[in-house]
Parts: C-alpha cells; structure tokens; sequence
C-alpha cells in the first residue's frame, strides 16, 4: 500500500504548490512542477523509502549512503536550489548561481508546500522559515537568491501566506519577470 501513500503525498503536495502558483498567476510553473516525481526513477523509490512524515529521499540517503532519486530530482527541476550549483571560475569550487526571480519564487511555495504536506494540521506560518534557518548554513545560494528567499519565508511567519502571496504578486513578479525565458 506504500505506492498509494507516495502517490496521494505526491499529488497533495504538487496540488498545494500548484494552488499557490495559480494564486500568483504562474500557470506553467503550477501544472509543470514536480513532474518528475511521476517518473519510475523517482517514483519507486520514493514508494519503498516511503514514512510519510518526511521524504523517502532521507531514507534512502541513509540506507545507501546517496539518493538516486534527489540526484534525478534536482537535476530537472528548477526551482531547486541545487540545480543551481556550478564551478567558481575565481576558485574553482562549487556556488549557488543566481536564480531567475520565478523559480525562487516558485521554491519558496514548494518549500511552504512541504511543510504542509509533512506536519499536517500541527503546520503553522514559522515552519518554512525554522526549517530554512536550521540548514541555511550549508547551502550554496547566491546571496541575491537567499536575500529574496529569506525576505519570502520571513514575510510568510511575520505576516502570513495570504499577505506575502499578495506581496509577491503585486511587487516581485514583475512583467518582465514572468516573461523570462529559462
């Protein structure tokens, strides 16, 4: 029964951030995301690693050490901050390059998306931001990325999902924002 589980956390979460997407008139971005969780890669695996309370991507990284499934995830799907990820040519490591404004937003929803889906009715507007400044020290954003996605997550617990979604609509996704081609 786990396959039913995944599937019904799969689409709960892509309808949570699809509505939030629709609410800030990004339409292809609200019925394109996460497609790729539907894909036998990502799939299956999230059906045998599945808890219910957090992602199978965790179990599985546990149990094996990676996560064939977040390796396929994130290389797919923009508006994951690691998709991002590329050399230096200053220094030659790895940094967060700059994300289009759309995708940031569209992984502040999937962020608030999850948070929903995984605590369920104990969900309040703190939690996205909490779980952000708990990991914040070992990602590699752009700072322009992290500045708009911390601003994001802070407004949400100041101020509430309907304030910042407003917010956002009326003062970040600007004409030529949601006109982007990336």
């Amino acid at each position: 029964m786990n396959w039913w589980k995944h599937l019904k956390t799969i689409n709960h979460h892509k309808w949570l951030v699809m509505k939030s997407c629709f609410r800030l008139g990004m339409y292809k971005q609200g019925l394109l995301h996460d497609l790729s969780k539907y894909s036998p890669t990502e799939f299956l695996v999230g059906v045998k690693y599945y808890q219910g309370d957090r992602s199978p991507n965790n179990a599985e990284r546990e149990d094996k050490g990676y996560t064939s499934a977040w390796l396929h995830h994130k290389g797919r799907n923009k508006h994951h901050l690691e998709y991002w990820l590329d050399y230096n040519t200053k220094d030659g490591g790895m940094t967060g390059m700059k994300m289009p404004v759309k995708y940031v937003v569209e992984m502040f929803c999937d962020r608030v998306a999850a948070s929903k889906n995984y605590n369920r009715d104990d969900y309040n507007d703190g939690m996205p931001l909490a779980y952000y400044q708990k990991g914040k020290a070992k990602y590699l954003l752009h700072p322009e990325t992290a500045e708009l996605l911390e601003q994001l997550l802070t407004m949400l617990a100041e101020q509430g999902e309907d304030a910042t979604l407003a917010y956002i609509r009326r003062e970040i996704l600007t004409k030529e924002v949601r006109r982007e081609k990336i």
